[in-house]
């Protein structure tokens, strides 16, 4: 594929500077309150674009074709001049989409997606030879298990009145390959999230962690030959797999920020193994002090259960993930790996660091803002009429809206993009931001602009302060 640097090819060269004004009136017909967010920019030259050392210069808005399939992004001022002259209109806002009103070239380069799947938090990045494009983090519902408990209980009571009932089909078998409904709903949400990626990008490769630890490697350290064992990364498995599992404090003493050693539970001169079930994690002086005693003679009595004891939640994300790679016949790594790079990269820990070591990224120009989402429930959810199994009609439950406002739109309060959290009759309501920090309480609907309409998440782009190579700064 021919790679691109500059990509002029749906701007016209003589197009006019596009007006701040024309922001509040895109689409207006489509949806309501549309505006185009943080696109100012210097100048609608290029180079000087380039060379501006202001926020929003690494900022990309994504375009897609006539046929609505994904084409390398653009920059600001070139959406702006598309839009302002009808040759495109706005189909999304986060992350900011363009579509294109007519025929252009589709030139595109080769991106890779990396992605940091996890238990509660998934972690994104797609870069391309010399650029970050987006990059972003998605809190996943921690909810599930107890609306299923709570659906159980209900089910039980009514089945417990009705019980002279025959049973309308069989569910006492468990079908192969079978995931509990809350983990099954983790392995949807990574998959949707690439699916979205996919309509807004030309991907050409992902890659996905899938797992913190190799489990064979722990069991059996001569599977991977003598390289893993004298080359750089000796030791960060099952370092990392002790750092997560003792919550990277020290297991005697508790303290956390402080240099780690790995210990043996029951000292290998007295018969301890190198298993990680003999292994915990300890400060130098604990380690010390702690000498040629067992941890139970030192006074630790429950290290060895602690030690023994799995980690429930990255033995699912294990699962999860390497069924999301057997999924999507995508390519894999593994978090040691990911970790070494990383500190390698002098970058801090976090999930959207993670995803931009996982798709390769070594020095690329990072972008200036990063996507930050939560899953929320759908407000779509439909009753029934207790007579429709003999007959009667679907009554679909119609959504809970006050004043052209529903639970989790995204609305502008005082010049601020939030969302409402609780709704009232009475027409005031709770504002609070993607995190649930609160904004407003009690905030008169007629104050509120409406932005764009709740789905399965919210999400908002924060921006980042850049660095003087170029890139941001993420803790």
């Amino acid at each position: 594929m021919q790679k691109l640097d500059k990509r002029d090819t749906y701007t016209p060269f003589r197009a006019a500077p596009a007006d701040r004004s024309v922001a509040g009136q895109l689409n207006s017909s489509e949806r309501v309150g549309t505006v185009l967010p943080s696109l100012k920019t210097s100048s609608n030259n290029s180079e000087e674009h380039e060379r501006s050392g202001k926020s929003g210069q690494n900022l990309r808005v994504f375009v897609i074709n006539m046929r609505g399939e994904p084409l390398m992004p653009t920059i600001p001022w070139k959406a702006r001049i598309l839009l302002k002259e009808g040759k495109a209109k706005v189909v999304q806002r986060t992350p900011f989409t363009i579509q294109l009103l007519y025929a252009t070239g589709e030139t595109k380069q080769d991106i890779t997606l990396g992605i940091d799947a996890g238990y509660t938090t998934a972690g994104y990045n797609a870069v391309t030879g010399d650029r970050e494009l987006i990059v972003g983090e998605l809190t996943l519902r921690n909810d599930i298990k107890r609306l299923l408990e709570k659906r159980r209980a209900y089910r039980r009571t009514r089945r417990s009145r009705k019980w002279y009932r025959e049973p309308r089909f069989n569910n006492r078998g468990i079908p192969k390959g079978w995931f509990a409904p809350s983990i099954l709903h983790k392995l949807n949400s990574h998959i949707n999230l690439i699916e979205k990626l996919k309509k807004i990008l030309p991907i050409t490769k992902i890659i996905v962690e899938v797992a913190t630890f190799d489990t064979q490697k722990m069991q059996n350290p001569e599977i991977s030959g003598v390289e893993y064992q004298q080359g750089e990364l000796q030791g960060y498995e099952v370092r990392e797999y002790l750092l997560q599992k003792f919550n990277r404090r020290c297991a005697y003493c508790g303290k956390k920020d402080v240099p780690l050693e790995i210990e043996h539970i029951i000292p290998k001169s007295r018969g301890g193994s190198d298993r990680v079930s003999n292994l915990t994690i300890a400060c130098h002086e604990c380690n010390q002090s702690k000498g040629n005693q067992t941890a139970e003679e030192f006074g630790y009595p429950r290290i060895q259960a602690k030690a023994e004891k799995t980690l429930k939640a990255t033995a699912f994300m294990n699962i999860v993930r390497r069924r999301i790679v057997d999924l999507l016949k995508c390519d894999q790594t593994f978090g040691y790996i990911t970790k070494h790079d990383r500190i390698e990269l002098g970058l801090p820990k976090s999930h959207a660091n993670d995803a931009y070591v996982i798709a390769g990224g070594n020095g690329q120009t990072r972008s200036d803002s990063i996507i930050i989402g939560k899953q929320v429930r759908r407000q779509n959810r439909s009753l029934y009429k207790a007579n429709f199994l003999k007959g009667g009609k679907l009554k679909r439950n119609t959504v809970k809206e006050v004043n052209g406002f529903r639970r989790y739109d995204k609305v502008k309060y005082k010049d601020k993009e939030c969302f409402v959290h609780g709704l009232r009759s009475s027409g005031y309501f709770d504002i609070r931001s993607v995190d649930g920090s609160k904004i407003g309480a009690s905030v008169n609907s007629k104050k509120l602009t409406l932005l764009e309409r709740a789905r399965g998440n919210i999400q908002e782009a924060q921006f980042l302060p850049a660095l003087a190579d170029g890139t941001s700064l993420r803790s």
